[in-house]
């Protein structure tokens, strides 16, 4: 109901203050450009020309790290080649001493069996001959007591 009360008493009739208010906000609009909004406006173009990457230093702080990442790149693949290599050179290393030991060890086994071969031909000889004149006592001794019984 106020609110009513004061929507009698406004009067929207122009009349000729109007034309003083236009002249007032065209004033204020002409002295906020030319104070305010042109030198703000002038840093914000400043910042996305510069923000955007066109500065030559950004560019030549760009080719810099682009370059010192690929040597970085490079020596890293050389370091990890050497690596594997250093890693296979030892593996082959370690494969030929492995050989070496166990062609040695079956060399020291084919000696060591064929000495003892031939140390039991010799005692499959002696043997032998031990049984054949054990034999021979027997059959002498068998015959010599079927003779002496008969």
């Amino acid at each position: 109901m106020v609110l009513l009360a004061f929507a009698e008493n406004i009067q929207l009739v122009p009349d000729g203050t109007i034309l003083i208010h236009i002249a007032m906000i065209l004033v204020m609009i002409w002295i906020l450009n030319r104070t305010f909004f042109r030198p703000i406006n002038r840093i914000i173009e400043a910042r996305e020309k510069n923000k955007g990457g066109h500065s030559t230093e950004a560019k030549s702080i760009l080719q810099d790290v682009s370059s010192k990442e690929s040597e970085y790149a490079q020596g890293l693949l050389e370091a990890r080649n050497e690596g594997y290599e250093l890693i296979e050179s030892g593996r082959k290393e370690a494969i030929a001493k492995k050989n070496a030991k166990v062609e040695s060890a079956k060399k020291e086994v084919a000696q060591f069996v064929e000495t003892e071969n031939s140390e039991l031909d010799k005692q499959i000889a002696e043997a032998e001959n031990l049984i054949s004149e054990e034999a021979k006592k027997m059959a002498d001794q068998i015959s010599s007591n079927i003779l002496k019984s008969a």
